[in-house]
């Protein structure tokens, strides 16, 4: 399916070619070389992705990403970055991006990564589209609004990054089910590759710590040991 794509990049040849590399799969594509103007045209244009580099002249990447995160409308971001330390990858997914690739990067990894956040993008629309909206949904204190995005425990709202949203909404979407790593990268992230079960783990200690009043000893999000997680059913 034809999406449209933004590409903020200052580097003209790595933008041309990840752009080449995006129509010659049907997508259609725009470039921006600074941040200023990669935010004019996200905002004012109606994407389905963003391919966003990390150090850009004027407004950085990060900033870039947190103004995205400010509106409405969800925007998946794809971020990319010549750094290559854990601090900066943690930082961009703490800002709000979906995923990130570290230069030098494989085009045809690239291209697999924005056909999963397209993927998922597209899954996680699709229960408000069948029934026109989605209840809220709650569980003890626990309140998730999949409509806006936002989450609240004991009334007191709790800001989490995209990922962490996409991968607590799975969870309450099917309390009770236990899902393994292998399957929550399938389902939340859209791709499995070895060795990224590590992520799993990171994403549910994080959103553990925000979401659980005792991370230690959790109330939502529970470890079924030697499986995997599962949300828990029921909560009074």
């Amino acid at each position: 399916m034809n999406r449209s794509i933004l590409v903020i990049e200052d580097d003209a040849d790595i933008a041309d070619l990840v752009a080449l590399h995006l129509r010659d799969e049907g997508h259609s594509v725009d470039i921006a070389a600074d941040g200023e103007a990669g935010l004019t045209r996200a905002l004012g244009g109606r994407y389905d992705l963003v391919v966003l580099d990390l150090m850009l002249p004027g407004m950085d990447g990060l900033s870039l990403c947190q103004r995205l995160r400010a509106e409405d409308r969800y925007l998946p971001v794809l971020m990319l970055t010549a750094r290559s330390s854990e601090l900066d990858r943690v930082l961009g997914l703490e800002i709000g991006a979906d995923d990130y690739l570290t230069k030098p990067f494989s085009i045809r990894e690239l291209v697999a990564r924005v056909k999963a956040l397209l993927r998922r993008a597209e899954a996680m629309a699709a229960p408000a589209r069948e029934s026109g909206t989605e209840e809220a949904i709650t569980a003890g204190g626990l309140s998730i609004d999949p409509e806006r995005r936002t989450v609240s425990v004991d009334d007191q709202p709790v800001e989490l990054t995209a990922r962490e949203f996409d991968l607590l909404l799975h969870f309450a979407r099917h309390p009770g089910r236990v899902y393994s790593r292998s399957q929550l990268l399938d389902q939340v992230w859209g791709y499995n590759h070895d060795g990224y079960e590590h992520t799993v783990n990171s994403h549910i200690n994080r959103l553990r710590n925000k979401v659980e009043a005792d991370p230690a000893h959790p109330r939502y999000v529970l470890t079924v040991w030697g499986v995997g997680y599962k949300f828990a059913e029921p909560l009074q």
